[in-house]
């Protein structure tokens, strides 16, 4: 490990060192001991090994070390001794772990609420577990200054600690929140990646679309303007470069794109953004410097930032300097790109590779090791699995399966009803990625693959399979359907409409009222604008798909005209056969502009015989001239006439004379 910058309070690990280090310097604190990842605090570290032990050093004026050991060097946090860590982070001075079950505990400065404990203490000296996310695996935490961000398993975000921008996402109201709290206004969204600044915080989807919240007072929000913002904000102008990753300072932002571009935006009043320039810029911009390269990997401190290039095995850093946190050997601030120094690393006796890069408020910490060892370089654009939400497939339903034959633990059925019931996750789960496809989701494009959808729902059909079967559709039926929004956040929060519609189950008559006809409901709740996305999104796929569609939605009028009366009460039977002709309604009117299918698939035959259309006529003519009729046998608001497309030319023949005749009598 390298480190550089200020250790003014030990937080470098390099012993009773005052001051500052402005070259990286060598620290053999956990040579050969397996170094997983480091976080880093205001004044504050934290080291992961790979045996899940957690070590820390630097200012423990809050027990953000939780140990009360010399804090110079770094020392085992021994209250963790019965957890496998699996991640770390600090904010300004509180610190978070997270074990290999998704359990969060919190440490240190605990006023504002970011410990998440319920509680607005000082200082908490020994790591806690937070009761309140015991339910939800936890994939991944950041924290602010004096907040925090997490990501669950099944797609939700969770936020806690001091509110006073806005930097929960919850609203204005709370100053703060000191237990954590769900934040619904991203549901059903795809995450790959949440992370937070000193008050702002921003949440990445696996397609990437940005949004931000919070602190926008030098315009790190990247909405090209410096009003804060109390919920989420989607960042439009990054819509289109494909950004994979994000990361934070105090006031500034960096977006690293797919193809290895870097965008800044934010406080600039240092240089922190590589402009060459010390303006702020509210909208995302481009490093110009480093265009000719790829940068896989970018870190924020508090008024600087770290990229590293793995082509020329190069770590550029720009900003503040003040304490040498730039590691260039010189005193100067930097406001663009300058090569960090690599007088101390140790090429004299191996050739090493950098595996990683990690910032502090004004420190930093490289990862190397030996060329021999032949881990690459981490590179920030690829999704690191273990980390981001589940998704749904072949490998996962393999897994389940077996999980359920073996164990009684209710605990394994709960957690595969959370997937199942998570949008979130089933919309991760079918990207398209011929070319990229998915990074071009937009109100034309839903960016999945339906053909693996129906590998995985012809899957789920197989007798194997049935009881994680029965598990997907009691989700669909009690949790996921009810819960679809009548207007979604984003439309990578829409596709579940698609794959749902290619779910067999749905074409079971046995489901029609539990699962077919809620969806349809769900569809017909929808706004104007994410409706009209649906329609767009209806003229693009296969004729088969379409016509799959329209025959499930013809079969279930049949249903509820032959069997309806049996099983339901009058009130329910009429508004499901308006919901199902309404639904019909919308796919005949895609039809008309996408021309999947020819206009007699959309007739009924077996209307004629099931319904009196002399009567239906009459009385869908009575209700537009407005006359309630006496007879309690024609009372009823359904008139198949309405929808003259489900009517073939006997029913038409029909109606025709029935209008003549009416006529005649008027």
């Amino acid at each position: 490990m390298l480190c550089w910058g200020s250790m003014a309070a030990g937080q470098l690990g390099l012993g009773c060192l005052e001051g500052a280090v402005w070259e990286p310097r060598c620290s053999l604190a956990f040579s050969g001991r397996g170094l997983k990842e480091v976080a880093c605090g205001q004044q504050h570290s934290l080291f992961l090994l790979h045996d899940g032990s957690v070590y820390t050093c630097g200012s423990n004026s809050c027990g953000q070390l939780g140990h009360e050991k010399a804090r110079g060097t770094p020392e085992l946090v021994g209250a963790l001794d019965a957890q496998k860590i699996a991640a770390v982070s600090c904010g300004q001075a509180h610190s978070v772990a997270v074990n290999e079950q998704g359990q969060v505990f919190t440490w240190g400065a605990g006023s504002g609420g970011q410990l998440g404990l319920g509680t607005a203490e000082e200082a908490v000296r020994v790591p806690r577990l937070i009761k309140k996310l015991y339910e939800h695996r936890i994939s991944q935490v950041m924290c602010g200054n004096q907040h925090c961000v997490a990501l669950s398993k099944d797609g939700q975000i969770f936020t806690w600690g001091q509110n006073s921008h806005g930097q929960l996402g919850l609203g204005k109201g709370k100053p703060c929140s000191l237990s954590p709290q769900p934040l619904k206004s991203l549901s059903g969204i795809p995450l790959a990646q949440i992370t937070a600044g000193g008050d702002h915080s921003f949440a990445l989807s696996l397609s990437g679309a940005v949004f931000g919240w919070g602190k926008n007072s030098a315009g790190q929000l990247g909405l090209n303007d410096e009003q804060d913002r109390a919920v989420p904000c989607h960042i439009k102008f990054l819509r289109t470069q494909k950004v994979v990753y994000i990361c934070c300072g105090e006031e500034h932002t960096a977006a690293l794109t797919k193809d290895g571009g870097l965008f800044t935006f934010g406080d600039g009043s240092q240089g922190q953004l590589g402009h060459d320039s010390t303006n702020n810029e509210a909208l995302p911009r481009r490093v110009l410097e480093l265009m000719g390269s790829e940068v896989s990997q970018v870190a924020c401190g508090s008024h600087h930032t770290l990229a590293f290039v793995p082509s020329s095995g190069m770590v550029y850093a720009f900003g503040c300097n003040s304490k040498g946190q730039l590691g260039t050997g010189t005193r100067e601030n930097a406001q663009s790109p300058q090569p960090v120094s690599h007088r101390e690393q140790p090429h004299t006796h191996e050739k090493c590779t950098i595996s990683k890069i990690h910032c502090g408020g004004d420190h930093n910490f490289l990862l190397y090791c030996s060329e021999e060892s032949s881990v690459a370089p981490e590179d920030f654009r690829v999704i690191n699995h273990t980390k981001s939400i589940s998704v749904i497939n072949q490998e996962n339903l393999d897994t389940w399966r077996v999980r359920l034959l073996e164990s009684t633990d209710s605990s394994t059925t709960n957690d595969i009803i959370l997937l199942f019931s998570s949008t979130a996750c089933w919309n991760a789960s079918f990207l398209d990625q011929s070319d990229d496809g998915h990074f071009k989701t937009n109100p034309k494009v839903p960016g999945i693959d339906l053909k693996s959808v129906r590998l995985l729902f012809e899957t789920l059909m197989k007798p194997a399979f049935s009881r994680l079967l029965e598990q997907a559709t009691k989700s669909f039926e009690s949790l996921l359907i009810p819960q679809l929004p009548c207007s979604p956040p984003d439309v990578e929060a829409m596709r579940i409409y698609l794959i749902l519609s290619e779910c067999p189950a749905l074409q079971d008559s046995k489901n029609y009222i539990s699962l077919t006809i809620p969806l349809a409901l769900a569809i017909l709740r929808l706004d104007t604008n994410p409706s009209k996305v649906l329609d767009n999104w209806w003229s693009l796929v296969d004729c088969s798909v379409f016509s799959r569609l329209v025959e499930m939605y013809k079969s279930i009028v049949v249903f509820l005209l032959t069997g309806g009366k049996a099983v339901l009460i009058p009130v329910f039977l009429e508004s499901y056969i308006n919901a199902t002709l309404k639904l019909l309604e919308k796919l005949h009117k895609v039809n008309l502009k996408a021309q999947h299918v020819e206009y007699n698939q959309f007739y009924i035959p077996d209307i004629t015989s099931l319904v009196d259309i002399q009567e239906d006529y009459l009385k869908w003519f009575l209700s537009k001239a407005e006359i309630k009729m006496r007879s309690p046998a024609l009372q009823s608001s359904v008139t198949l006439c309405a929808y003259p497309f489900i009517l073939n030319a006997q029913a038409k023949t029909t109606m025709l004379q029935t209008d003549a005749e009416l006529q005649m009598q008027v």
